[in-house]
């Protein structure tokens, strides 16, 4: 393993095509499961050659809306049955036509509560420093740099070995990036 000062290295690529063969070939050939690309437009191709694992928003959308939604019905439930009952009209106690509105409500609250904590758990945000914002040429990312990233964290990375295999790659240059 890599020393834990290091955070990964930084290829840069000179044009999208060779990015995107550069991250296919290091995710087949050189098995690596934490790659990141970076270059300022999107590329064709390049998240498939990434294979990003899935992120499970929907599931974590569907739990909160089931969470919220249940939870407030069997508030209503309980306060209007067991804690609090009131007579009104002869009407039963549990009139559920009563409940639908406010746990439908509460059902599309919690599920957007949950999308959104895992669309951003997901992407790693809130974060206000990246380690790559460290280094010089990254300025360019946003402008006209493609660049490909070996994450030290990754089980397969050692340090010798993933220079040399992204030395083979033919990269503008190659940085080291600080933790």
């Amino acid at each position: 393993m890599s020393a834990p000062s290091m955070y990964g290295l930084l290829a840069e690529f000179p044009d999208p095509g060779q990015l995107r063969g550069a991250a296919l070939r290091a995710r087949l050939e050189g098995h690596y499961a934490r790659i990141e690309a970076y270059s300022p437009f999107a590329i064709e191709g390049l998240a498939e050659a990434l294979a990003k694992p899935r992120v499970h928003i929907p599931f974590w959308t569907l739990l909160g809306g089931l969470l919220g939604g249940g939870a407030t019905y069997l508030l209503e439930w309980y306060s209007a049955v067991i804690d609090y009952p009131i007579n009104v009209g002869g009407r039963p106690a549990f009139s559920w036509p009563a409940f639908i509105p406010a746990a439908l409500e509460m059902t599309i609250l919690w599920a957007v509560l949950f999308g959104v904590a895992a669309m951003l758990i997901g992407n790693g945000l809130p974060r206000l420093h990246h380690p790559l914002f460290g280094v010089p040429a990254f300025d360019r990312a946003s402008d006209d740099g493609y660049f490909l990233l070996l994450r030290a964290d990754d089980p397969r990375f050692n340090a010798t070995d993933a220079r040399a295999f992204l030395e083979s790659l033919g990269p503008l240059s190659i940085t080291e990036v600080a933790a």
